[in-house]
């Protein structure tokens, strides 16, 4: 009897710590997505719908207006066009050139212990917010005749987002054995060689990790984009909605839609990567 009261027990113990683990889960989930739920649902609603008390937590009275308003906005689209340039030119040259550094950083040794007191200074670069770098950065970009400008936003881009590039890679690269590029060196390849036919292969998860960190913080920057840039030429979609706050009214619906599709496209490439972030793909390359 007391070994089927404990084995009940138990049972009962695991049932209920299981329930707790879903409903704990669901309750964040939940909250982390009700502000997307709302957003979708903002941009279809009727304005009459939006202003309504208490609020309309759904309606069938849906509308694609909004969407239609921006989707032939031409200046929507340049803002678009300049978000995807901005976000995927300063990818390619953090990822570029912050995969060399973290690469050097993580294989060679340099004198006075060089090595850890790079990474320390790359490290804190990050720990300054962005509003304090912007004064100079804006200085040096109006020097430069670079002010409203993509590439100001490519090269500001660039700049923030090495210091995370080179601590994400140098991390993959710490944990490949040295023994790949040794017997690849010993076969008569080059540093340069072993480096993008062995090395690179190997640390996709990284790769893809870091650059969807990079895209979607270049996405979704308003600082830089709203100090550096003035007209449609060079503005980014998120300076862009938020322009939708005028002085006489804020366009709810717009914003919402706008927000909507704005969303979008980081979504789809982050399920398209997905199973790169996948690590480990690098252990047991070599046998103990």
């Amino acid at each position: 009897m007391r070994e089927l009261k404990g084995q009940y027990d138990s049972s009962f113990v695991t049932r209920y710590s299981s329930f707790l683990k879903y409903a704990l889960l669901m309750l964040f989930a939940v909250f982390f997505l009700f502000p997307m739920y709302w957003l979708v649902l903002t941009s279809l609603k009727t304005q009459a719908d939006q202003f309504s008390m208490p609020p309309v937590w759904w309606t069938k009275r849906l509308t694609l207006d909004y969407y239609r308003a921006i989707i032939f906005d031409s200046s929507f689209e340049t803002l678009a066009f300049n978000s995807a340039l901005a976000c995927g030119g300063s990818a390619l040259l953090s990822l570029v050139a912050g995969t060399m550094g973290a690469y050097s950083l993580s294989r060679f040794r340099l004198p006075f212990r060089l090595n850890h007191h790079l990474s320390l200074w790359i490290l804190s670069t990050r720990m300054f917010p962005p509003i304090v770098s912007i004064v100079p950065l804006f200085l040096i970009m109006r020097a430069l005749d670079l002010l409203d400008t993509r590439l100001a936003l490519v090269l500001a881009y660039s700049v923030f987002n090495l210091p995370f590039v080179v601590w994400m890679m140098k991390g993959f690269f710490d944990e490949l054995p040295r023994e790949l590029e040794e017997s690849a060196l010993m076969d008569g390849d080059t540093h340069l060689g072993a480096f993008l036919r062995i090395v690179l292969p190997l640390v996709a998860p990284g790769i893809a990790a870091t650059a969807i960190f990079c895209m979607i913080v270049s996405w979704n920057e308003f600082l830089f984009a709203l100090i550096l840039t003035q007209t449609d030429s060079a503005l980014t979609l998120p300076v862009g909605i938020a322009n939708q706050v005028t002085q006489y009214e804020i366009r709810w619906g717009v914003m919402s839609a706008a927000g909507v599709v704005a969303m979008t496209p980081m979504f789809i490439f982050a399920l398209m990567v997905q199973r790169y972030l996948v690590r480990g793909l690098s252990f047991g390359a070599v046998k103990g």
